[in-house]
């Protein structure tokens, strides 16, 4: 019974995250293995974020990859805080330029 219950929960996770893969492969603007890829390289982004920058810098930016080029969005105090977020996303393996749309609003 428990694992019914996994199951059952797990099932719209996976369904979800199967529909997202198709629109974004539907759309044309990738391939399924650039889509992975491109998970992947904002994952690990984020992830740097948090750990080489601060928990606030990881929690103020967002983060979007198409064709491994980062895209960072959001708002920072300071420009500082800026710079090391896209710093940190160039030193992610994979990617092949960054765009930072981050804002600064102190």
């Amino acid at each position: 019974m428990v694992r019914t219950s996994k199951f059952a929960f797990l099932l719209p996770l996976m369904m979800l995250s199967v529909g997202a893969a198709g629109c974004s492969v539907q759309s044309g603007q990738e391939s399924t293995g650039e889509y992975v890829d491109s998970a992947a390289i904002s994952t690990k982004v984020k992830t740097k974020l948090a750990t080489d920058g601060s928990a606030a810098l990881a929690n103020q930016v967002e983060v979007e990859t198409l064709k491994d080029v980062v895209q960072l969005s959001g708002f920072v105090p300071t420009d500082g805080d800026r710079t090391k977020a896209e710093q940190i996303a160039w030193s992610v393996d994979g990617v092949r330029g960054v765009k930072n749309d981050i804002i600064v609003q102190p």
